[in-house]
């Protein structure tokens, strides 16, 4: 198909995943930057992994749509063409800043000037098939004001959008369990619209995706949702929840990275602030499992102690030797890092050649976690619970080689 990315080197061969009772991919909002999830989709779709299981919020809602209504073999192929759909293609000013790529110096400052102009775009015209300025804005004394349109966008066209690269049937018949999250503007409350328990329709992803002011609250049943990501930008604990006793392996996608450097200016306070208000908290999930993993080790000790018939017969230990089980998680932890020409404006850039640069760093990021073989042993039940980040091992590499030329310099 045209417009297609590079092409680099592949796994060469088939990868051998071993077998979990789930695997699950987890993907957070973060408008433009949802293009890294696709990304990682491609590649895991090459190694041929197949998620039982995926939950997203916002912009990953709308990739869960793509990605479980329609077929292993089509789902590249379809995310391509929504997110082709709904950015802009390159237009004089890329032009002008692909022109200046030999020049280094130049580069960085040309790259910074077209993606707020892209970003500025977006702003005024919105992007096709998504969201376009709502004209005129509802004025309160004026209007008889509606909960779906008191928004700077109108955002019908993309129901269309989802409605054609995505079967609806197959996602709410088809074998992937599809978790996505909205907060009920009445109640405040977190909310996960799940094909486990009811039929999914477009409107559940268009209100995973309503981040207010900026698109209007959508109408469920009577009741009105904005972006899940306004309460939990990452749905991690809902694929936690219920872990219990399996053995699960998580691809976590994230677009936001809690580690940055201290800002400078008002511009690098406003990239910030988004980049910790968005970020996951899966240090903090972490030590949680980490806890709870040692109570089970506590009770399956005290349990020991036990008679056997005891055991056996009385309920209260029969929930305490399942509580005493554990489970096995493995979470492989895929972060976007930001690009140094981006700014504050970078989860509403939508031009078409940054696009295809966070898609193929998605691409290359979960090609490089793949090639990490052992990662994806299933952790024994005293463990519990493991993380792995293909960017904290290359930045621990990096210490290291940086220490070792500091010793060679010295000696």
């Amino acid at each position: 198909m045209r417009n297609e990315l590079k092409e680099i080197s592949r796994p060469s061969d088939e990868f051998a995943m071993p077998r979990y009772d789930e695997i699950a991919l987890v993907l957070q909002g973060g408008g433009a930057l949802g293009s890294y999830q696709a990304g990682v989709v491609e590649s895991l779709a090459e190694a041929r992994i197949e998620p039982t299981w995926i939950a997203g919020v916002s912009i990953g809602a709308l990739n869960t749509a793509i990605i479980a209504g329609n077929a292993p073999e089509d789902r590249v192929r379809a995310l391509h063409g929504f997110w082709n759909a709904i950015c802009r293609p390159r237009d004089w000013v890329a032009n002008a800043g692909a022109l200046m790529l030999p020049y280094a110096g130049l580069n960085e400052l040309v790259r910074k000037w077209t993606s707020n102009w892209a970003a500025g775009r977006a702003l005024a015209e919105g992007q096709p098939g998504f969201f376009v300025p709502r004209i005129p804005l509802p004025l309160a004394g004026l209007d008889r004001l509606d909960p779906a349109r008191v928004s700077y966008y109108d955002t019908a066209a993309l129901k269309a959008t989802l409605l054609n690269y995505a079967d609806f049937d197959r996602i709410n018949d088809g074998p992937i369990r599809v978790s996505v999250g909205a907060v009920n503007v009445r109640t405040g409350n977190l909310v996960y619209f799940d094909n486990t328990r009811i039929r999914l329709v477009p409107e559940h992803f268009m209100a995973s995706g309503a981040l207010p002011p900026g698109f209007p609250a959508i109408e469920i049943d009577g009741e009105y949702y904005w972006d899940g990501g306004l309460v939990s930008n990452t749905p991690l604990t809902e694929i936690l929840a219920e872990a219990e006793h399996k053995n699960s392996l998580i691809f976590q996608v994230d677009l936001w990275s809690a580690r940055g450097k201290t800002p400078v200016d008002f511009l690098d306070i406003s990239e910030r602030t988004k980049d910790i208000q968005y970020s996951s908290r899966t240090r903090a999930i972490t030590d949680l499992l980490a806890d709870r993993q040692k109570h089970a080790r506590l009770l399956k000790e005290v349990l020991k102690h036990v008679p056997e018939n005891v055991a056996k017969t009385d309920p209260i230990f029969r929930i305490a030797k399942a509580a005493a089980d554990g489970s096995s998680i493995n979470v492989v932890h895929l972060i976007y890092k930001n690009k140094s020409y981006e700014g504050s404006s970078k989860d509403f850039e939508f031009s078409f050649d940054t696009m295809r640069e966070h898609w193929q760093t998605g691409l290359d990021d979960c090609r490089n976690s793949l090639a990490h073989r052992d990662w994806f042993d299933i952790p024994s039940r005293e463990h519990g619970f493991v993380t792995h980040d293909v960017h904290r091992v290359e930045a621990h590499l990096r210490t290291k080689g940086e220490h070792a030329l500091g010793r060679a310099l010295r000696a």
